[in-house]
């Protein structure tokens, strides 16, 4: 199963959009899969469902510290890695979206109102995440 069809799948059974992008890469990391989970639930909904950086880019952007790696003491060097990794996943994300922005990739729906959820559901913008949640893995697996 590749890593888009796990984290899809996470998505499905219940969990926010980063936890599915974060937890299909975590084992990965020697990160244990509920533990990933709980590090990632805040980011979900655009960051506490305040709608501001999509969730599957921020669980992203997790696992590309992960994959870059960092230890007290390594210095600047590892960090700037990571920073470049992370400036190039989200140019291409945007490309591809227009944006990372989570209430823009919803078309403006609003996630905090009762109206909002009931569009959500009403046109299956359920269905618009999984698929940000397939193009960060993809982008990832680049």
């Amino acid at each position: 199963m590749s890593k888009a069809e796990t984290a899809v799948q996470i998505f499905d059974g219940g969990c926010n959009c980063a936890q599915a992008v974060f937890g299909a890469y975590a084992g990965d990391f020697g990160v244990e899969k509920n533990q990933a989970l709980s590090l990632a639930v805040g980011f979900g909904g655009g960051m506490g469902r305040t709608q501001d950086v999509c969730g599957a880019v921020s669980g992203a952007i997790m696992a590309l510290g992960m994959r870059t790696g960092f230890k007290e003491g390594e210095g600047r060097d590892r960090i700037n890695a990571a920073y470049a990794q992370v400036r190039h996943f989200i140019e291409e994300f945007t490309k591809q979206t227009g944006t990372i922005k989570c209430r823009e990739l919803l078309s403006g729906c609003s996630l905090s109102s009762d109206e909002g959820k009931k569009f959500f559901k009403e046109h299956k913008l359920r269905d618009n995440c999984r698929g940000f949640i397939r193009l960060a893995c993809e982008l990832l697996g680049e």
